[in-house]
């Protein structure tokens, strides 16, 4: 059986592969809700009066949760937003598959020097509360980003960071146990 992106979005929460009712239900859920919403506006992002309509409400949810999470950037099925709380991502930040991103996250775009641009990061990627990252840098698979850790450099597969400046560890299993429900 072939599952919609949201679907697999909210596999990542339960476990399960819902029914459109049940995806519905969940999300009273403001981190569910937005993920919700921001798959629906990239679906019909080109679509003139449906698109518009869901990027209208995309922007009240930017403002009311506090997610500030474009259409335009660029994510891969099962996105999983930990909790509710402030969170950028720049629009041009690319994102793989299975990726748990926490409150307080920063991915941003460097406007000047070495690393001007944007990052992208790899798929099962665990970013803890509070971590900044910066510019244009690319992030590997299997990466855990701890809490409070400030990433202005590549990271490589089956790594860990933590700190500020960044301190990069190399561990197989860096994303065991943090990333559950991977589609």
């Amino acid at each position: 059986m072939s599952y919609s992106i949201i679907q697999k979005d909210f596999y990542r929460e339960s476990g399960r592969y819902l029914s459109s009712f049940q995806i519905l239900k969940k999300c009273f859920s403001p981190n569910l809700h937005y993920i919700y919403l921001l798959r629906k506006t990239q679906k019909h992002y080109k679509k003139p009066i449906v698109g518009l309509f869901y990027k209208l409400l995309l922007r009240h949810y930017q403002i009311k949760y506090g997610f500030q999470i474009y259409p335009e950037t660029q994510i891969g099925e099962g996105f999983y937003l930990g909790h509710w709380g402030h969170l950028v991502i720049n629009p041009k930040a690319k994102i793989g598959k299975n990726c748990n991103i926490a409150q307080g996250v920063t991915i941003a775009q460097a406007n000047r020097g070495r690393n001007e641009g944007v990052p992208v990061i790899g798929n099962e990627v665990w970013i803890g509360p509070n971590a900044v990252i910066v510019g244009n840098i690319t992030i590997g698979n299997n990466v855990l980003i701890a809490p409070n850790a400030y990433v202005t450099t590549d990271v490589p597969d089956n790594s860990i960071v933590v700190g500020n400046p960044a301190i990069i560890s190399s561990k197989a299993n860096a994303t065991e146990n943090y990333i559950n429900n991977k589609v």
